[in-house]
């Protein structure tokens, strides 16, 4: 393949992936009659900003929107910090079943999220029971169990990382001094970092736009996240076309912004990833 043709199926491909994103914002900018119309155009000569003000005005959607940060962010650092806890302990250490535990992860994986609901749903239940804080209604139940989720795809990616890692540095830096505290956190931490922000990207977009989970152990409003609270749009005569759109731009600026935050170490994240 030459390289032309190689450039323009990447364009092609990336312009594909892109378009709905346009659309999205552009349709959050149109007037009712725009969106709704039948023969829809890929710009708007008449951009309005009521679509947002409609999704502000909804009652209790700056809430939402705490709730889903709130969640994503511990989801974020909790599984960051356990993933590669757990990552370094199956790359460093000898025990028994320790290859059983990786098949586990992967059979994990396979299983799809609508599957688990319902078990979840017992087990949260019965959690509730013993501590509060992670019963059903509470963002304790949704960290819970999309940190389940997330990790272990998060520890398979950092296992490859800590493998790559010479064992000889730890034993420099044993003959230092350094205790088993210093090297995990001094030699290693900082070494798996690419690793850590591919898994966090992944971690973040989980959490954030987790909606089975959220519209299943969460039964009231007040607790309620920014993807279930989107059905707040969708109404039995007419949809809000104008609100969705609004509301699903804003629920794309944190993901942007914390894209752009990591995205430097996301690639050789990634790159690293391949290799393994």
């Amino acid at each position: 393949m030459s390289r032309r043709i190689a450039n323009t199926t990447a364009i092609v491909i990336a312009l594909l992936t892109v378009f709905p994103l346009y659309w999205m914002v552009l349709s959050a900018f149109k007037p009712d009659g725009e969106i709704n119309s039948v023969d829809p155009r890929p710009w708007t000569w008449h951009p309005t900003l009521s679509n947002f003000r409609d999704a502000f005005g909804v009652s209790g959607f700056g809430g939402y929107f705490l709730n889903s940060l709130i969640v994503a962010t511990v989801v974020v650092v909790l599984s960051g910090l356990v993933a590669f806890l757990a990552a370094v302990a199956l790359t460093r250490f000898n025990f028994k079943f320790r290859t059983t535990i990786l098949v586990m992860f992967l059979v994990a994986q396979m299983v799809p999220v609508e599957a688990l609901t319902i078990p979840l749903f017992f087990l949260v239940r019965d959690i509730g029971s013993v501590a509060p804080q992670f019963g059903l209604s509470t963002l304790g139940s949704l960290m819970l169990v999309n940190l389940a989720f997330s990790l272990p795809f998060a520890i398979w990616m950092l296992r490859g990382f800590v493998k790559a890692i010479p064992e000889s540095l730890e034993e420099a830096a044993r003959i230092d001094g350094a205790n088993r505290f210093t090297i995990l956190w001094r030699i290693l931490f900082p070494l798996v970092a690419p690793g850590l922000a591919a898994t966090s990207v992944f971690s973040f977009i989980t959490a954030w736009n987790d909606f089975v989970f959220a519209k299943t152990f969460i039964l009231d409003t007040d607790h309620q996240t920014l993807p279930a609270a989107l059905m707040v749009f969708f109404k039995p005569d007419e949809n809000d076309w104008g609100g969705i759109m609004a509301a699903s731009t804003l629920m794309t600026i944190p993901v942007l912004i914390f894209f752009v935050l990591v995205q430097r170490h996301l690639v050789s994240g990634l790159g690293g990833a391949v290799k393994d």
